[in-house]
């Protein structure tokens, strides 16, 4: 299969995910929140692992040990600042207090997803098989932060219809980050650099971000399941390691 169809099923998959919402539509919120809980401990372990056992690892027999590590360092300070200035939101609850930014929120997530798209296309012009692993390490995130962000476009004022329907086009621009990665990063040369980039974003999601929300956790039964389904996350990630020996 040629890379740019790779890349387009890909991003085409994890744009799918913006409609997972729908499957909420006759669950409780109780129910809601268990499911959102495991699933956001899961995605940290697979953040995690994606970054430290594929990206790093991928980007260092590539370039100098220090270059690699500069680039991972600057791509969780951008992350940071992305976060802290232009209000990314990756809310992780069926519920947040954040009406207002209902909009924003979309506009954040288009910007966020078309980066995800260039990430998985850089991924896929270094190597099929770290494409892959990329890819299922951007889904593995994707898939709560989508439910969350369905329950708060739900809760700032949209009905369910509109948000799967919004949720799904801020999801799209995946799609156009990853053509856009395949017609101009050009090189696997420079493709590669946008490996560590993506590992340092990947690492401040899944600490600052995610594992935090772990921690609000106070039923010890409750945080001890999640802390299990982080294993499986981080687990899942070293066995797609060795399955595609990447």
């Amino acid at each position: 299969m040629e890379t740019i169809a790779w890349i387009l099923l890909a991003t085409i998959a994890n744009s799918l995910l913006a409609l997972v919402g729908a499957v909420t539509l006759g669950w409780s919120r109780k129910t809601l929140e268990r499911i959102l809980h495991a699933l956001v401990g899961f995605s940290a372990g697979a953040l995690l692992g994606g970054a430290f056992f594929h990206l790093i690892a991928e980007s260092l027999e590539e370039m100098p040990t220090m270059e690699s590590f500069y680039i991972v360092f600057v791509g969780f300070i951008l992350f940071f600042l992305i976060e802290r200035f232009l209000h990314w939101h990756h809310c992780h609850k069926g519920k947040c207090d954040v009406h207002a930014f209902s909009y924003l929120i979309l506009v954040g997530d288009a910007i966020h997803n078309f980066i995800d798209g260039l990430i998985i296309a850089a991924s896929f012009l270094v190597d099929i098989g770290v494409g892959i692993v990329t890819t299922l390490a951007v889904m593995s995130h994707e898939l709560p932060q989508e439910l969350g962000d369905f329950g708060v476009l739900v809760y700032g004022g949209f009905s369910r219809k509109k948000a799967l329907l919004y949720n799904f086009a801020s999801q799209l621009t995946s799609v156009a980050g990853g053509i856009v990665g395949f017609f101009f990063l050009g090189t696997s040369e420079f493709a590669v650099y946008l490996l560590p980039f993506a590992a340092g974003g990947f690492i401040y999601i899944g600490a600052s971000d995610l594992i935090p929300e772990l921690h609000k956790q106070k039923n010890m039964k409750k945080a001890m399941e999640a802390f299990v389904f982080f294993l499986f996350g981080v687990g899942f990630m070293i066995a797609i390691k060795l399955f595609f020996a990447v």
